[in-house]
């Protein structure tokens, strides 16, 4: 191999260097399959119990809106609490959802009400370990520097699970299925589990353990709202996941009605989205800089739109997998780069419930866009359904690209006060030197 290609991959995988979240990263990615499998699962279990649009959105709609209730309030005690015990507790919660899952499906006796109150429970459970996963990525990785290249990790690591899980779960659900996908799942959170219990975390400092909920809140909101390249970022995933990421829960409707194939399509077109999105996270692990992510943000959710609209005018496999790839892609690079734009500039103290609020605008927001797709499906078409929501991604990309001077003027003061990249500064600090006015 020859030394710049021994640079390359150092570069991928700087964040492995670090003990913590070596451990992480084996346990999860195991875990990560898990999950998918499930998620395949449980939508093909939906539509094969109703063949309904409606019914797949209130399924989404029951999973992911305690996250849009409940973050906020999880993003407080994630700042107060030990964010690892945390996530022991919750893996260990979600892999009792999923036995739960495995044994009412294997019996036979499921119904859409154990589904529904199950996604719920799972829901409830993600609100509180979306943020302090978020959070905890700073407790394993002692480098700032390497921070960036972490969250791009972790991006991969969920891109790669998604890329493998449903092409299994396509397989065992034609095969034994979908219980067993949900058994599988439970069993591989014994790998998350492991990895969290054999680490060495040092104590946090927490700033403050005491004091009311409720006054905490409002401090985080008002910092949120108060800062304009948090607000921008968390206000543009908030519409990318209302109005984009809804298409997932309408792809098993896709696959059968409109691509005509069974659980082998379902898995196929995942994957196609998950092998996009792994190589957008092997793209952020490969930068060194935060610079450009603002305009990569900008460019990303348009791509995504984009997309999004072809995709939905597609009735050919063999053309609707390089555009789900491409949907992949684009919504990775856009998540990452506003992950790692927030973990950057957020005070240490409000950690928690700024990646709250993350979590609340990508991943809350999408219930409500679940309910209405569903919804709007079951009217228009799931077709026309995916081009409404590409048409209103791409407008929301086109307005924060042209908000995008006033965000890099009001972030790189933030960069500066934090000591990040000094070379920016003093370049910064040299050419306002040049170009300004000579003193009277």
């Amino acid at each position: 191999m020859s030394a710049r290609a021994r640079d390359s991959v150092s570069t991928l995988g700087r964040a492995l260097r670090h003990r913590n979240y070596r451990l992480f990263f084996t346990g999860q990615s195991i875990s990560l399959i898990g999950t998918w499998l499930t998620r395949v699962a449980t939508g093909w279990l939906v539509y094969r119990l109703t063949h309904s649009a409606l019914v797949l959105g209130m399924v989404g709609f029951a999973g992911q809106l305690p996250t849009f209730v409940l973050a906020p309030f999880a993003g407080v005690w994630v700042d107060r609490l030990n964010r690892h015990r945390v996530l022991v507790v919750t893996q260990a919660l979600a892999a009792v959802q999923s036995a739960a899952m495995a044994i009412l499906t294997l019996a036979g006796v499921i119904t859409v009400r154990d589904i529904l109150l199950l996604s719920a429970f799972q829901g409830v459970i993600n609100a509180v370990d979306m943020p302090t996963r978020q959070s905890f990525v700073v407790e394993m990785v002692e480098d700032r520097a390497d921070l960036p290249n972490a969250i791009a990790l972790n991006s991969s690591m969920f891109n790669g699970a998604r890329l493998i899980g449903p092409s299994i779960a396509g397989v065992l659900i034609a095969w034994v299925g979908e219980g067993w996908c949900f058994l599988l799942d439970a069993v591989s959170y014994l790998a998350v589990i492991a990895s969290l219990l054999a680490m060495q975390v040092p104590a946090r400092a927490v700033v403050r353990a005491g004091g009311r909920v409720l006054h905490d809140l409002r401090e985080g909101f008002r910092y949120v709202a108060g800062s304009t390249p948090i607000r921008s970022v968390l206000l543009l995933l908030a519409l990318t996941g209302l109005f984009g990421m809804p298409y997932t829960v309408l792809l098993p409707i896709f696959a059968g009605q409109v691509l005509h194939g069974g659980p082998h399509t379902l898995g196929f077109l995942m994957a196609a989205t998950g092998l996009g999105a792994f190589a957008g996270a092997l793209y952020m692990a490969s930068r060194r800089s935060v610079l450009g992510l603002g305009r990569l943000i900008a460019v990303m959710s348009g791509v995504f739109g984009i997309a999004l609209i072809a995709f939905s005018r597609s009735a050919w496999l063999w053309l609707s997998l390089p555009l789900l790839a491409l949907v992949g892609t684009s919504m990775m690079v856009q998540m990452a780069s506003s992950n790692t734009i927030l973990q950057t500039i957020v005070d240490e103290d409000k950690r928690g419930r700024v990646m709250s609020y993350y979590a609340m605008a990508f991943f809350g927001s999408a219930p409500l866009g679940s309910l209405f797709a569903g919804s709007l499906a079951s009217r228009i078409g799931t077709p026309n359904t995916i081009l409404i929501g590409g048409v209103a991604c791409v407008i929301s990309s086109a307005l924060f690209h042209w908000n995008l001077p006033a965000l890099r003027r009001a972030v790189r003061p933030v960069y500066r006060r934090l000591g990040i990249l000094p070379e920016i500064a003093e370049g910064m600090q040299a050419a306002s030197h040049v170009t300004a006015p000579p003193e009277e």
